[in-house]
């Protein structure tokens, strides 16, 4: 019979046959990490990112850069409300600072702005009509059920707004509207983060 093992033991021997870390893993390990948490506070605080890059190491400068990025490219949203662009902002100042194909990035932030602008003119234009579009539904569907139960027109007024129905329903045709936008956006946010 086989000798039965702990789960201690197995664990242990998994590790054993995945060997040693190797120093550029430790590296990535330590520094993606603190580059996450420098892109962090650059964005919540007012902390200066070359300065604080050129305190690393050139072997550690590659990662913690490398954590930065991904942290101020996920900070980059649709424009939907003031708060929402200063952060589009900060983020896409930071990767200028980060980034050293500074011609890249400038272009894919050229695409970015486009979409942007998109979202607010067209994008807003679009929203609205959803909007009253939708809200003309829900009165005519309320109106034509109470029609019917009644069996009399209604002359009141329906604030289809509050209905969780109607809430619901918008949610849904927003998520969809800006799918479009978010999908272009996630395009290029995918190639600044491969422009070094």
């Amino acid at each position: 019979m086989g000798e039965i093992k702990s789960a201690r033991e197995i664990a242990m021997e998994k590790v054993e046959q995945l060997g040693k870390a190797t120093d550029e893993e430790r590296l990535k390990w330590k520094y993606i990490p603190e580059g996450e948490r420098l892109a962090a506070r650059y964005l919540k605080q007012d902390c200066n990112l070359a300065v604080e890059l050129s305190r690393c190491e050139e072997k550690e400068r590659r990662y913690v850069i490398e954590g930065a990025t991904s942290i101020l490219i996920r900070n980059i949203n649709l424009p939907k409300s003031d708060l929402a662009k200063r952060n589009n902002k900060r983020a896409m100042d930071g990767l200028k600072v980060l980034k050293s194909d500074k011609v890249s990035v400038e272009n894919a932030y050229s695409e970015i702005r486009r979409i942007f602008n998109h979202y607010t003119e067209q994008g807003e234009q679009q929203r609205k009509q959803a909007y009253e579009s939708l809200k003309a539904e829900f009165e005519a569907r309320i109106r034509e059920a109470v029609q019917q139960q009644l069996g009399l027109p209604i002359g009141v007024k329906v604030d289809v707004e509050r209905q969780p129905q109607f809430q619901e329903e918008w949610q849904k045709i927003q998520t969809q509207l800006d799918s479009q936008y978010l999908k272009l956006l996630d395009e290029y946010k995918q190639k600044l983060s491969t422009i070094r």
